[in-house]
């Protein structure tokens, strides 16, 4: 019964959204495509949306918000209907957790695209000392408790590591609803912590003890975070020669003229250490969609083409920064934004 009702529900929910256009009001204006999510998506789903509207005369342009994966996935997820968003942009996979809200608010069927590769950079002005971090480095310096020793402690970059310079710690990057955040603590924080074989046991142990000594990043003026807008980090480090800035592999490429990488485990960020995951800090991006909004909201399954159509290499995303997917991934994506596969939620942790 319990099932019925919430299949009852989702359908007139449908219903109610794709009625949505010959309503009055704020519903009116759902004629119109919206997405909300990462700010390291967001520029290739507004370069989507360009290309949309130029193959696509007489539609209106999408409505893309960058509120942050995170934020993103609660909103995506609050349910079916014109005053939810169709589509969610992530810079990581959606987790269980959000999968399990979705569910539990009648978003039953989502679709899961793949639309690229990214990568997690550090960067430095120009006119930087030309730092070289590792993951024990970068976990060292922003860790509230490192290694579950107590507060840390370490003023300048040197109190890290003797092989860098005596300048104070001073890092800018993603708040806690970012995906890039997300990324930070799984694919540096994580394997910076782990350095130390107490950690992995820890993992072992206590899963919510390791993320909480592993990921939790110290509040003491060392780490900034500048919001889900990456373009002020960038403007930062032009103020701050002697910080560190964390973002999408996508906003360095778009500013090397005035900023530089700072090589991982002695692997700079390009175009081809992202592909490849050689890069420390490669991770993959998505957009996240509703099913039961593919035929109530003029345009949607056209937006997906546009992904499709533009993300090889040499495509019109790619041109604006995104690294393209593996041949085998694009493929198994463009046969997802054809067929509208559903995603089972068994792969998510």
């Amino acid at each position: 019964m319990k099932r019925f009702a919430l299949l009852a529900a989702t359908a007139l929910s449908v219903l109610g959204l794709a009625a949505c256009g010959d309503q009055g009001g704020a519903s009116a204006t759902r004629d119109q495509i919206r997405a909300v999510g990462s700010s390291t998506v967001y520029p290739f789903a507004t370069a989507a949306s360009e290309l949309f509207v130029q193959t696509n005369p007489g539609m209106k342009s999408p409505i893309i918000e960058s509120t942050g994966t995170g934020g993103g996935m609660k909103l995506f997820c609050s349910g079916v209907g014109a005053q939810y968003p169709d589509i969610a942009n992530a810079s990581r996979r959606m987790k269980k957790a959000e999968f399990d809200l979705c569910q539990g608010n009648g978003v039953t069927d989502i679709i899961e695209v793949q639309i690229g590769v990214d990568g997690l950079a550090f960067a430095e002005s120009k006119n930087g000392p030309g730092y070289k971090l590792t993951p024990k480095i970068v976990y060292e310096a922003l860790a509230a408790n490192p290694y579950g020793t107590g507060p840390n402690k370490t003023q300048t970059w040197k109190d890290v590591d003797p092989s860098l310079p005596a300048i104070t710690i001073s890092v800018f990057g993603p708040p806690s609803t970012s995906g890039t955040r997300d990324s930070l603590a799984e694919l540096i924080l994580e394997k910076g912590c782990q350095s130390d074989p107490a950690m992995k046991a820890l993992k072992e142990k206590s899963e919510d003890e390791f993320k909480a000594t592993c990921t939790r990043v110290r509040e003491d003026g060392k780490y900034v975070d500048s919001g889900e807008n990456d373009n002020l980090i960038v403007q930062k480090l032009g103020a701050n020669p002697n910080a560190v800035g964390v973002f999408g592999f996508s906003f360095l490429e778009e500013n090397r003229a005035t900023l530089k990488d700072i090589p991982i485990d002695g692997i700079e960020a390009s175009y081809e250490t992202v592909s490849s995951g050689q890069y420390p800090g490669a991770r993959p991006i998505y957009i996240y969609v509703k099913k039961a909004h593919m035929a109530a909201i003029p345009g949607l399954q056209g937006f997906l083409n546009a992904f499709a159509a533009n993300w090889a290499p040499g495509g019109a995303l790619t041109k604006r920064g995104m690294v393209a997917a593996p041949e085998d991934v694009r493929t198994a994506s463009a046969q997802a934004v054809k067929a509208l596969t559903v995603l089972d939620g068994s792969q998510l942790h």
